[in-house]
Parts: C-alpha cells; structure tokens; sequence
C-alpha cells in the first residue's frame, strides 16, 4: 500500500475518481488513512474515538476489525503511542497458517488490510 502522497499524479486523481463513485470505498479510504495516519505518527489517543466512528458505520469488514482492537485497546493503544517497539518477531501473521478471523494476533495494518481486502 503506497501512501497518498507518494502516488503519481495519474494514480491520484484515478483513486479520487473511483472513490467519487463509491461512498463506501470512500469513507473506507478515510478510515484506513485515519489508521495509518495514528500509526505513523504516534497518535494512539485517537484510537477510542476512531474505534466508536467505525463501530457506528455500516462497514462490516472494518467493524469486526474495530471490535478486535477493543479487546486489547489498552495494549493496542500503547502500540500506537510509545516509540520503542518489540520488534518484528513479536505479533507477525503468516496467513497461511491462521484462520485470520479467529487468530489472537494483535492487529496491524497489514492485518486490516488483509481483511479488507478479503470481505
């Protein structure tokens, strides 16, 4: 997944395009810009508010993905918010392995988009 401002010219203004014809892909977008934006940028006490706005859309996907943060919000919260990290080895998914749906991995971007992709 590219970050927005990384996108060429052309992928920009094709991406706005498919996201003018469909509200829900759009406000998706938004949400999982909204994520990776608390990522990146540390911003973990946006996590509660992000959480109760996806839990009130009709975006199923995304909700389940909601619902599951809420389960280790405290931990989740951390992740978003301190510096140091655990490193690679600790919560990695293979996929191939674990029924996504029911795996206690804790959740990370590549995650949701996986589940995003596969609803």
């Amino acid at each position: 997944m590219t970050r927005p401002d990384r996108l060429s010219a052309e992928d920009t203004e094709r991406l706005r395009q498919i996201r003018q014809r469909d509200d829900d892909l759009d406000r998706l977008t938004a949400y999982v810009r909204g994520f990776a934006r608390m990522m990146t940028e540390l911003q973990g006490e946006r996590l509660e508010e992000w959480i109760t706005t996806i839990e009130q859309d009709s975006l199923a996907p995304l909700a389940s993905f909601a619902h599951f943060l809420r389960r280790d919000q405290d931990a989740v919260r951390a992740g978003l918010t301190l510096e140091h990290s655990s490193g690679k080895g600790e919560g990695t998914v293979n996929i191939k392995d674990q029924n996504v749906e029911t795996a206690d991995v804790r959740p990370n971007f590549d995650l949701l988009r996986l589940r995003v992709l596969t609803a």
